[in-house]
């Protein structure tokens, strides 16, 4: 259990113990001022008010009910009932010294079986800059479940069925019959599609073939699943060439693509009609819920199946409810999609509570994200409009960096430049969106991101090279030494490594990744404050106190190391 999960549990206790009600907390969070000490409780004025008490009187009889003296040296009421926390030196140092044998988190939250549904690109096209916070949020909340000792099932739900691929099937058919290579015309996937879509938009013939082409390959006709199988192939061997750029941890195992669910789609349909849920819509399978309605105040439909007999988007995710429901047995269903899918997830959800889909106790919960903008405000794309593909803002990425990397470590080889170019150009596309309120839109720019100043990827990389720089420098370093704190910047500093794991649950139960990138950024200024305010390699400090702060320095940068790998970004030993 961590310190404020310590402290929040004993003052909660006291709270029900003087009669507060059981769904009143204490409310124990970080401090936002030093002189209000390291932790406060701000739960106090809203107990009051259901006993109709005094705030401060009851802050008081709390205090006087709880003894927080093994933890803090210094317990206050402050203002209208707010308990300041100050914790004892002792204290933080036991805590912090525990740490530097024992790397397993220490959380009391209960193990879950959870399923992230992230990155999910459509196999017909190229991934592109639209593909990026779905990856790379994914990517960091399933590192930090996983590292809270969560079991983590990655699902990426890839688009790999429908209509455009009889288009792309008929493409490749007739490319096939002319004599030419289907490896090499594929080699670039967008030019591709574009070719089968401008014939499938302009030519009758082809469009008509197209559509016949997806008939087929719905009734598992054997010619068009083995061309179908080809360009799924290749299309995911693009993904996952980007997925090892980016650092990502999806792999062609976590692939559970729509098609997957292709064979449960009739028996979708058949249970909602069983149910009675469904009803008729021009000649279309429909579903209507209560609380959905459109701006005129009509009933929103769910189309389950077309007249023609084609399923949609609706059947395959439910379909996947039921499948992670009764198959994988998840207790939390992440789904890290853009906002502008709210609508259709909360239907989705409300409709798979209702027909029985999912398990009672199985949490659905839609991940949101906004849009990357330019610098005109507008979704991000090339001058001339078009979208943006995600090797190549990658590849931009990299070159940027180079500059960078050349103007400030002329002392490193040029190989070695180039895989820290690598290194700061990857993480700091990656940072740059992380640190962002998945929730809103932000605006896509380089300068900002690849600064090494300011709550940047290079900067807490820079912090990091630093200090093993100066680890590196000490001629013996004693991983038995006790931790002091003779400084105020070393007790800063203490506190905040000791807020980790904290922080990490709150990453881990709100989907929220930039609640670690401000807290590594803050925890970098702690340690850039610790190295001016407190000499370790200088002549004339005591042994004692310089193994001490070598210490200090390692749990630092350890725990930045640990940070930035949670969120899939790199460090460096030098830069």
């Amino acid at each position: 259990m961590n310190i404020r999960q310590l402290l929040d549990e004993k003052l909660t206790q006291g709270l029900h113990q003087l009669g507060v009600p059981a769904t009143i907390s204490a409310l124990v969070k970080p401090s936002t001022r030093v002189e209000f000490g390291d932790f406060q409780a701000n739960g106090v004025m809203a107990a009051a008010k259901q006993l109709k008490t005094n705030p401060r009187e009851l802050a008081s009889r709390l205090l006087e009910a709880v003894d927080l003296s093994p933890y803090a040296d210094k317990v206050e009421v402050a203002g209208p009932g707010f308990i300041n926390i100050h914790l004892k030196d002792d204290y933080l140092v036991s805590q912090a010294q525990t740490l530097l044998t024992n790397t397993v988190p220490s959380t009391t939250v209960a193990k879950q079986k959870i399923v992230i549904d992230y990155s999910s690109p459509n196999l017909a096209k190229e991934m592109h800059v639209g593909h990026l916070r779905s990856t790379i949020i994914g990517d960091a909340i399933a590192r930090v479940l996983e590292y809270l000792g969560h079991e983590v099932i990655r699902q990426n739900h890839v688009g790999d069925w429908g209509t455009q691929f009889g288009m792309l099937i008929a493409h490749m058919k007739e490319l096939q019959s002319s004599g030419a290579e289907l490896s090499m015309e594929l080699a670039d996937l967008e030019n591709f599609y574009r070719a089968a879509k401008v014939r499938f938009d302009s030519e009758p013939a082809f469009n008509e073939l197209a559509r016949n082409y997806v008939v087929r390959l719905q009734s598992g006709d054997a010619e068009c699943l083995a061309l179908w199988q080809q360009f799924i192939e290749i299309s995911l061997s693009h993904s996952e060439e980007l997925y090892e750029r980016l650092g990502v941890g999806l792999k062609r195992e976590h692939v559970m693509a729509e098609s997957a669910y292709n064979p449960q789609l009739p028996k979708v349909v058949e249970y909602l009609t069983e149910r009675g849920l469904l009803g008729e819509s021009d000649g279309a399978k429909t579903v209507f819920l209560e609380g959905f309605k459109n701006k005129e105040g009509e009933p929103l439909p769910i189309i389950v199946q077309k007249a023609d007999g084609g399923y949609l988007y609706a059947t395959t995710d439910l379909a996947s409810i039921w499948y992670r429901s009764e198959v994988l047995h998840a207790d939390r269903v992440l789904y890290l999609v853009d906002a502008r899918q709210s609508l259709h997830f909360q239907q989705m959800f409300a409709l798979a509570r209702q027909a029985g889909f999912a398990r009672p106790e199985m949490s659905l919960e839609h991940m949101p994200f906004g849009t990357m903008l330019g610098s005109d405000g507008k979704p991000f794309k090339t001058r001339s409009g078009d979208t943006i593909k995600l090797a190549d803002l990658l590849d931009e990425a990299e070159e940027r960096a180079l500059v960078i990397v050349k103007e400030k470590s002329m002392d490193l080889s040029a190989e070695e430049q180039q895989q820290v170019a690598k290194t700061v150009g990857i993480g700091a596309v990656k940072y740059s969106d992380l640190a962002k309120n998945r929730l809103s839109d932000y605006v896509f720019d380089w300068d900002t991101m690849l600064s090494l100043q300011g709550n940047t990827a290079p900067y807490l990389q820079y912090s990091y090279a630093r200090s093993r720089s100066i680890l590196r420098k000490a001629d013996h370093i004693d991983a038995n030494a006790t931790l002091l704190i003779t400084e105020p910047a070393e007790r800063a500093l203490a506190v905040r490594i000791l807020q980790f794991n904290d922080v990490l649950e709150n990453v881990g139960r709100e989907g929220l990744p930039n609640y670690l990138c401000q807290y590594l950024y803050e925890l970098a200024g702690n340690i850039m404050s610790f190295y001016e305010a407190c000499p370790i390699l200088k002549e004339g400090v005591n042994p004692a106190v310089r193994q001490s702060r070598l210490l200090w320095a390692q749990l630092g940068s350890d725990t930045i190391r640990t940070g930035l790998s949670l969120l899939g970004i790199q460090v460096l030993e030098r830069m």
